[in-house]
């Protein structure tokens, strides 16, 4: 279990901190990251596109780590619930769907939620410190509250992206 369980947060927080990289240091930079953020109705389009990158790169490295597994696991959960809401609620389930729809998303948030549920394991720096039993559905609550109260402040659809 321990070993499937490291297996499944190692390959989720490498993909997780890559996104964030390639936000960064991808084809545009934060500048067109900024963007595209600005394009979809975010306010503050420059914190944005630094608050996603670095939250992405850090979430994603803690959970290949296994260190503050169950908080990096609700800003997980937080990330894919803004990006389903922001971008692909609208184009339908299907990721093969043109523009991407929610469903690797949504497998993202339940990988989040399990991994936020069970804790790091033994396999896992929390664990070198004492803080592998450390599990816990507040990291669900914690990531829709902050993905709720992320949205309320900083998003204001286009007119063109209304029909949530």
């Amino acid at each position: 279990m321990d070993f499937a369980l490291a297996i499944l947060r190692i390959a989720t927080g490498a993909s997780i901190a890559y996104h964030g990289y390639n936000k960064v240091w991808g084809a545009g930079g934060l500048a067109g990251t900024a963007s595209w953020f600005a394009g979809i109705g975010m306010k503050f389009p420059q914190m944005q596109a630094r608050v996603a990158a670095f939250t992405e790169i850090g979430a994603g490295l803690l959970l290949v780590f296994g260190l503050f597994t169950v908080p990096a696991s609700a800003a997980l959960i937080a990330l894919m619930i803004v990006a389903i809401v922001t971008v692909h609620w609208k184009v339908g389930y299907f990721i093969f769907l043109p523009n991407g729809g929610w469903e690797y998303c949504a497998s993202l948030v339940i990988t989040g939620t399990v991994i936020g549920l069970l804790g790091a394991g033994s396999i896992s720096l929390d664990d070198q410190i004492g803080m592998a039993d450390m599990t816990g559905g507040w990291a669900v609550l914690f990531g829709v509250g902050a993905a709720v109260c992320h949205l309320t402040l900083t998003y204001r659809p286009l007119h063109n992206n209304s029909e949530f």
